[in-house]
């Protein structure tokens, strides 16, 4: 038997359903002479006899009514199969297996994340909480969640917010060593640093002149998580470079100290990551969420 051609077998239930080549013709939009020689290439590949006709009626041979009775089971399945899909890319349900950096995932992701499993029941969560860039495909993630440069590669991005970096430092560290007047100071000052960047010591400092200086820390220690170095700061280690999502309400509370407000760092951002051109409903509208969830917060 040779390859079959799979088009055919619509043909052929629809030829059946019908009764009559002119009706078939008529309902696929096909010449009846195309219908036949559907008919003809699918028995021809399939070597065997489907259909017997006179000039008034067709009859379905013993294989043939097998075929069909296999054919509709095919055609159907794969009617489920297109409404499954659809229903996937409309509405958000299944399993969501999402990664996330430690600190932001824990702030920001998984309050966003709860909410948004309320609202949907027919979503399931995995977070996964990963400082290193997660293998979106080997791990088989519908989505990660990025800080810093993004990697240039097939995945598709949507921003989802910047963060602000602050210097601090705790009361008792500054009551010892005293506070820092320029950034040229911190020469001065020991640091605690995030050693998973690419330059954890060196920082450019804007005034609001635009006036910048950059400035080498003295690193006194160094953690590959910011909860690490969140902790240690806050047990007056030294100053630190962190996020304001993590330390905004320690500022508040009088924990830590922001220094040098005068002066900006770099921003930072955040980006969710996909693979695949069209992402499901359950990435999609999780995305939305997450986006107007960090909005709210913001505003």
């Amino acid at each position: 038997m040779g390859e079959v051609n799979l088009n055919r077998l619509a043909v052929f239930v629809a030829l059946v359903r019908a009764g009559s080549f002119t009706a078939a013709a008529e309902q696929l939009g096909l010449t009846k002479a195309m219908v036949s020689q559907h008919l003809a290439r699918l028995e021809r590949e399939l070597g065997v006899t489907l259909l017997v006709r006179s000039t008034r009626r067709m009859a379905l041979t013993e294989a043939g009514a097998q075929f069909h009775a296999d054919c509709e089971r095919i055609l159907g399945e794969t009617e489920a199969a297109i409404e499954r899909a659809g229903e996937s890319r409309e509405t958000p349900r299944g399993n969501l297996r999402l990664t996330a950096p430690v600190n932001y995932g824990t702030a920001v992701v998984a309050p966003a994340l709860a909410g948004f499993l309320r609202r949907h029941p027919d979503v399931r969560a995995e977070l996964v909480l990963d400082d290193g860039i997660s293998d979106l495909i080997g791990g088989r993630f519908d989505l990660a969640i990025r800080g810093g440069p993004l990697r240039d590669s097939g995945l598709r991005a949507v921003r989802l917010a910047g963060f602000r970096q602050l210097l601090v430092a705790a009361p008792c560290y500054l009551a010892a060593r005293g506070r820092p007047r320029r950034p040229m100071e911190l020469a001065r000052h020991d640091a605690i640093l995030l050693s998973v960047l690419s330059s954890p010591a060196r920082w450019t400092f804007t005034a609001r002149s635009g006036a910048q200086t950059t400035v080498r820390l003295v690193p006194r220690a160094l953690a590959d998580g910011a909860a690490a170095v969140h902790a240690m700061a806050l047990a007056g280690a030294g100053v630190a470079i962190l996020p304001d999502f993590m330390v905004e309400a320690d500022i508040v509370a009088g924990r830590l100290e922001h220094l040098l407000p005068t002066q900006c760092l770099p921003e930072g951002s955040f980006h969710a990551v996909y693979a695949g051109l069209h992402a499901p409903a359950k990435v999609r509208v999780f995305i939305d969420h997450l986006r107007k969830s960090i909005a709210d917060k913001a505003g």
